[in-house]
């Protein structure tokens, strides 16, 4: 067992509940994958690129015994939603209950080199892909009426700035307000929406910065717990939210920083 989720503190979820993980080949999105289908949940691994890592994610799953499936499928392209749906529920027999919209991109430039290109390929796939995707899945929740939950993977710097990372910056902090307005406008179908908003957390989305050490040295020192966090800490909260005891919270943002943010 993966010592990140062996402890899952009795989160516990029925194989039909199917919860679709966005970006799920590698980072965040793979330890989550890995958590929920310890948990019993029944996993869809989504990917665009990566396929061999995707692949490993999938048989690592297996090997302990849980059920996930591998949907490779660009997550900017809106016209592609309803096969990825398709997909999934036709391959596991269940339908979306957890939406975890995780997949992002962070193209490092300084404000007056962005593109527009630039800026449209960040907001296509941080903001523009999961709020139409949520909108696809909440459709369905609601002709099911499945009482599901929808999980934005947000950040920090939706808040905090930070140099050469504008476009990352304003679409995580268009994330936090579509998950406010979906928490407003879903609530009354007992579908939940909330953001989980990681800190500094050791992804390859951020391996390069960090392999600068003084870089690294330079982020530590604005954390009070004093350290980088490792992906599988971000799995509790995201548990949390998506079960029973998150079935009360919507609208919110669940902050995994080590006091980041403070």
């Amino acid at each position: 067992m993966n010592p990140q989720i062996s402890n899952l503190h009795g989160h516990r979820f029925s194989p039909s509940t199917g919860v679709l993980i966005t970006g799920a080949s590698r980072g965040i999105g793979a330890a989550l994958a890995r958590a929920f289908a310890a948990a019993g949940a029944t996993v869809g691994i989504n990917y665009h690129k990566g396929a061999a890592e995707a692949q490993a994610v999938l048989e690592s799953i297996l090997e302990e015994g849980g059920q996930a499936v591998l949907l490779p499928a660009d997550v900017a392209q809106a016209q592609g939603h309803d096969s990825l749906l398709d997909a999934f529920e036709a391959a596991t027999g269940c339908a979306v209950h957890v939406l975890i919209n995780n997949a992002a991109i962070e193209c490092r430039q300084p404000l007056l080199e962005v593109s527009e290109s630039s800026l449209d390929l960040t907001l296509n796939i941080n903001l523009r892909g999961p709020f139409l995707l949520a909108q696809a899945v909440a459709k369905r929740m609601i002709a099911g009426k499945i009482h599901g939950r929808i999980i934005n993977v947000s950040s920090t710097h939706a808040e905090r700035a930070k140099p050469h990372s504008i476009t990352y910056s304003i679409s995580k902090a268009g994330l936090n307000m579509m998950t406010k307005g979906m928490a407003l406008e879903l609530g009354a179908h007992g579908i939940t929406a909330n953001t989980l908003v990681p800190g500094a957390i050791r992804t390859d989305l951020n391996r390069e910065v960090l392999s600068d050490l003084e870089y690294e040295r330079g982020v530590v020192a604005k954390i009070p717990l004093g350290r980088i966090a490792e992906t599988g800490e971000l799995i509790e909260a995201t548990l949390f939210l998506a079960g029973e005891g998150g079935a009360y919270v919507t609208g919110s943002s669940l902050t995994v920083d080590g006091g980041l943010a403070l």
